[in-house]
């Protein structure tokens, strides 16, 4: 199997990144107990005030698009869908480096 990653750069719509961000790192603190997700960090930039980005990165495709199918992230979803006003997403295979096993 290999590793599935994505960099997902969220564009909120004016003053909604905060927002937006919470529901993020709560997915994050979700995420904790996931073998299967080995990396999600939420980042933010001073020269971009409506901008989110994530990095993920996931044992497999597989195990990445389970993680979609909870009802916990259906919710998440669903309360970060109306701060949101573009998404911009790159699919990646990690291949290493460092705090990669």
């Amino acid at each position: 199997m290999s590793r599935f990653g994505m960099i997902v750069k969220f564009t909120t719509k004016p003053g909604r990144r905060d927002a937006l961000v919470d529901i993020l790192l709560n997915g994050a603190a979700s995420e904790q107990a996931t073998t299967e997700c080995e990396q999600y960090i939420v980042h933010v930039s001073d020269n971009e005030p409506d901008a989110v980005w994530v990095t993920e990165i996931w044992s497999s495709p597989e195990a990445h698009e389970a993680s979609l199918a909870r009802e916990e992230t259906k919710a998440s979803i669903e309360r970060a869908m109306p701060l949101i006003a573009g998404v911009e997403a790159t699919k990646l295979k990690p291949l290493g480096g460092k705090g990669l096993d």
